[in-house]
């Protein structure tokens, strides 16, 4: 039996300069894939208490039942994705937990110790990152949306049955695409 309080790791997520080059090394290297790309990710939130608008390119594929996110930030908002100089921080950066209630995931990390350093939606998603002293250099990242469960679950199967044909699918939301 697992002893993991939130469950299993959904997903890992590292922050990269340049997306398209990181998920050609991450197919070439490691054989992952195949990627959705989601262009133009809006993000409102507050970060340390700030509100702002973070905007990104996202690429999401599976590694057994966990999800590999790619973010490569788009704009220069202080967000969790910059060090405290404004530059943007590279390499591994969170890991995430899909939850049905953020409100109630929140509190419980809270009580755990946890403190909030980002919370942001988009209309398809709610997050919250929070952090621990003990652990410094990660965030844990608690995510909440309607569809999310199903859609990592239709993301493991199609990565179990790739064949490595067609390695990118690209939403871009500025274009009225859909989740």
């Amino acid at each position: 039996m697992s002893q993991a309080k939130y469950g299993p790791i959904d997903q890992i997520g590292y922050l990269v300069d340049d997306l398209d080059a990181s998920i050609q090394r991450w197919i070439t290297l490691m054989g992952v894939g195949p990627w959705t790309v989601f262009r133009n990710v809006r993000l409102d939130g507050r970060y340390r208490g700030h509100a702002g608008v973070v905007t990104m390119d996202v690429g999401l594929a599976y590694q057994g039942n966990v999800q590999v996110e790619l973010i490569k930030i788009t704009n220069e908002t202080p967000s969790p994705y910059r060090d405290a100089a404004g530059k943007p921080i590279l390499g591994i950066h969170h890991l995430a937990w899909v939850v049905d209630n953020l409100e109630a995931a929140v509190a419980r990390a809270k009580g755990d110790g946890f403190k909030v350093a980002f919370e942001a939606s988009n209309p398809a998603t709610r997050v919250a990152y929070m952090e621990a002293d003990q652990e410094p250099g990660v965030l844990f990242e608690f995510i909440e949306g309607e569809g999310m469960r199903e859609m990592i679950n239709a993301g493991i199967v199609a990565a179990r049955n790739w064949d490595s044909s067609s390695p990118f699918h690209i939403i871009d939301l500025s274009a009225g695409d859909r989740l």
